[in-house]
């Protein structure tokens, strides 16, 4: 199948937009003025019902929504457009309007981003003792975009709040001096939209390393949801494939981290096919997705995804709370509401669907997880435990937040019984304090 891209500028030649109102195109002209906003024939035509694309999943998960920025930041952007403002004008709001979105989260810029020999990895992150977060420059974008996307401004022109790093020399030789790492992530972006070429420089260059703590390379990727011909018909697909079995047969774990976020993405036989070849080489298939509002807030869509995920050979690995940025105030689902639902989804799949984690919120401090809601001496509170965070020795251990029937973030919490901060704020505090970067400049000085 050859690949048609849609974007803002020819989203109109799509054949079913017929079925869209001109308040309806108006709104996603509005909307992907601020936010990323790209699709492709093959989310158009296998995986949308344009009968009922209003509130259709994979029409939302693709098409700016109104409801995806506040009121007056639609007004606005709506108001210069009508009038035919000129481009500086427009660009100006843009910008104001993206700075509020909260563009880089949980201290990925600020504390995150590690340095060799005194230069900064700009396209590398180390939040967690043994995984290396890889941001390749030639996969920072995607086949489509998820409207919901956390990592929006790497796709809005937002060129100083980008991560993206060529030197994989670099990498290596921070990994080789860090013998706690043992995972490599190639992340994005979509690392699955560069060449087998440049992937395979990579990936050679890894293997040919042979560094003897790396253990795993993971590729997180939404091919599988929205390309997954990808692995099947594009014009190097059979090198990609040869090249996941080099990596397999290198002795490395491959573990491929594929986004779906709701069953209707495992339905066609072209992703069934795509998921039977990468397995064929040796790789494991994580699957992982948030929790959104308007797309897939409702325990039974959990389940069934989970367990279409297992019949197909796949291993359910993460639910996530919608990050605090870009078009959270669309997507989000309150903290109990997000318990509630795994907690339905999860006892209604058998044990091998078990293996997924959540909810789980990716915060500056690490993977919270929402464990339950327990009554103490007839008063509610959040049970929490952190999956993984900056302190490896935090993970597992069991804390409380009074109970905000509001709440959709970690900071929305205050701590239980009356503590002024929960448990592990002082140290975050002096953890973060030894790897803050200060300005903005200096991403672009090391870019």
């Amino acid at each position: 199948m050859n690949y048609k891209v849609y974007s803002l500028h020819n989203f109109k030649t799509i054949p079913q937009i017929s079925k869209l109102t001109e308040e309806q195109i108006f709104d996603i002209e509005v909307v992907g003025r601020v936010l990323p906003f790209k699709t492709n024939n093959y989310v158009v035509d296998e995986l949308i019902d344009w009968d009922k694309f209003e509130t259709d999943p994979a029409f939302i998960l693709n098409f700016p929504q109104k409801g995806m920025l506040k009121p007056e930041s639609y007004d606005k952007m709506a108001t210069l457009l009508r009038r035919g403002a000129d481009k500086k004008e427009i660009d100006a709001a843009i910008a104001e309007i993206r700075l509020d979105l909260n563009p880089h989260p949980a201290g990925q810029l600020e504390h995150n981003v590690p340095e060799v020999n005194g230069q900064k990895l700009i396209g590398v992150q180390h939040k967690y003792n043994e995984t290396a977060l890889f941001f390749p420059s030639q996969g920072q974008t995607c086949h489509a975009y998820c409207t919901f996307c956390f990592r929006w401004p790497q796709f809005s022109g937002m060129d100083d709040l980008k991560f993206a790093m060529k030197e994989i020399d670099l990498l290596i030789q921070y990994v080789k001096e860090h013998p706690e790492i043992t995972d490599i992530l190639f992340t994005g972006g979509d690392p699955m939209v560069m060449s087998a070429k440049i992937l395979g420089a990579y990936l050679n260059a890894i293997i040919d390393a042979d560094i003897p703590h790396l253990k795993s390379i993971r590729i997180g990727s939404k091919t599988l949801g929205f390309w997954p011909y990808r692995y099947l018909t594009d014009k190097d697909s059979d090198e990609i494939i040869a090249l996941f079995k080099k990596v397999s047969d290198s002795g490395l774990h491959l573990a491929f981290m594929a986004h779906f976020n709701h069953h209707i993405e495992l339905g066609t036989k072209a992703v069934q096919d795509a998921i039977k070849r990468i397995l064929s080489t040796g790789a494991h298939i994580r699957t992982q997705s948030p929790l959104l509002n308007n797309i897939n807030a409702d325990g039974e869509v959990w389940s069934t995804m989970w367990r279409k995920q297992v019949d197909l050979g796949l291993i359910p690995y993460y639910m996530f709370i919608a990050r605090d940025t870009g078009a959270q105030q669309y997507f989000k689902v309150g903290l109990e509401d997000a318990w509630n639902i795994f907690r339905q989804a999860y006892k209604s799949v058998s044990g091998i669907c078990r293996t997924v984690r959540g909810p789980s919120m990716s915060a500056a401090p690490g993977k919270v997880q929402v464990s339950g809601i327990t009554e103490i001496e007839g008063k509610k509170y959040y049970v929490l435990n952190f999956i993984q965070g900056r302190n490896e020795d935090w993970v597992g251990l069991p804390f409380f937040a009074e109970y905000d029937p509001n709440a959709v973030w970690l900071d929305d919490l205050k701590p239980a019984f009356g503590a002024e901060e929960f448990f592990y704020e002082e140290e975050y505090r002096r953890l973060t304090s030894k790897t803050k970067i200060n300005d903005y400049d200096d991403i672009e000085k090391a870019s």
